[in-house]
């Protein structure tokens, strides 16, 4: 099915952080929010529970495992016991509430930079202490830091907490990493918890592989995070699950305190019921606008900003921009921001291997896509 972006009249009529953030004269191209109107099969389940007054708490059996598992074995061929999924809040209260159970205070946690900013800040909320290790970038593409991951947990480092794919770059990490990763995990005894939000914006030229399918071993020592969140734009409904893939790992989540799963929304739950459920065709749409908006962007690029790097992503609708070669210093957000009125995820909250670099949002209509290059390279 067709999915065409709201006109920006309308969309200045939200009120989520996107469009709250900044004056009316700037273009948000910053935080991951669609542009897209909201999936209809969604719309109609939350209408139906308002109708209802079906506003109280989630109940204890839901259906929000099945769903998942459901669209897991169609999206992935990933078979999903539904007994071993956990609902909680979002992705990052349930990677702070994993990290919990398998870290002591002080404990190193890794992460893999450029990495979605929150990290940095969820290790030590759950008591951890942040380890980078970078991506390794190439002519090929992304790569995991293997040898430094090794090294890392040798220093003694309790715990990974992998992006898949990895936000801000949009690679989804090659079967031969998460297989390296696992077997890592098995020999040190580490838990390696994989934050698989933008997996269902896989593009068809790239692969997703959830890391607890590669190997008994990542079964054994993984835990994914995920949400319907990212792909049908339901981050504000508040409902994430907890998936494990092995007796052992269940045995660890079912350690989590009750109100970890009580805190999930009942719309949330109810909106990721439909999406899994009865949102692929809309999710099929947006893919494909997506797809043609990744592919302008190199364009607009090419032409009027030719410096300036880009890697087509190979999942989500995030573009992470070298922005190095026009001379705005470690933080280019704030020129694009204050000469250009378009407002950009600042690289350098990324972590070290940011600088010089912003995150564009590309989930918007192609018309809001051009007048943000055109700003830009007019504020050259």
């Amino acid at each position: 099915m067709d999915v065409a972006a709201d006109p920006l009249s309308f969309l200045r009529e939200r009120t989520s952080m996107k469009w709250r953030s900044y004056p009316p004269d700037v273009l948000p191209l910053f935080v991951a929010e669609m542009d897209f109107p909201l999936a209809e099969p969604i719309q109609d389940a939350l209408v139906a529970a308002v109708r209802r007054s079906d506003t109280g708490y989630i109940a204890p059996a839901n259906g929000l495992g099945a769903a998942f598992s459901g669209f897991a074995g169609r999206r992935w061929g990933w078979r999903v016991d539904p007994e071993q999924v956990t609902s909680t809040t979002d992705v990052s209260v349930a990677i702070v509430e994993t990290l919990r159970l398998r870290i002591r205070p002080g404990d190193a946690v890794v992460i893999t930079p450029p990495v979605y900013p929150p990290f940095f800040d969820l290790v030590p909320e759950a008591g951890g202490r942040v380890v980078a290790v970078p991506l390794l970038s190439g002519q090929a593409g992304w790569n995991l830091d293997l040898d430094g991951l090794e090294r890392a947990f040798i220093d003694g480092a309790r715990c990974v907490l992998l992006c898949n794919p990895h936000n801000p770059v949009g690679h989804p990490h090659t079967v031969e990493d998460l297989v390296a990763l696992a077997e890592l995990a098995a020999r040190y005894g580490v838990t390696v918890i994989s934050d698989e939000v933008h997996a269902p914006l896989t593009y068809g030229d790239a692969v997703f592989t959830p890391y607890l399918c590669v190997s008994a071993e990542a079964a054994e020592h993984g835990i994914c995070v995920t949400s319907a969140s990212k792909a049908w734009n339901l981050a504000g409904l508040k409902c994430a699950v907890i998936v494990t893939g092995s007796e052992r790992m269940r045995g660890l989540v079912s350690a989590l305190p009750v109100e970890v799963g009580w805190r999930t929304s009942q719309f949330g739950l109810i909106a990721g019921i439909a999406a899994w459920q009865h949102g692929e065709p809309w999710l099929g749409g947006v893919i494909t606008a997506l797809q043609a908006n990744r592919l302008l962007l190199a364009g607009l690029l090419d032409a009027q900003l030719p410096g300036v790097g880009y890697r087509q992503p190979g999942a989500g609708y995030l573009a992470w921009l070298d922005l190095r070669s026009l001379g705005w210093g470690d933080d280019p957000a704030l020129v694009a921001l204050e000469r250009g009125r378009v407002a950009l995820s600042p690289g350098p909250k990324f972590g070290l291997p940011g600088l010089g670099y912003a995150r564009l949002n590309f989930g918007c209509s192609p018309e809001v896509l051009g007048e943000a290059v055109s700003r830009l390279a007019a504020s050259v």
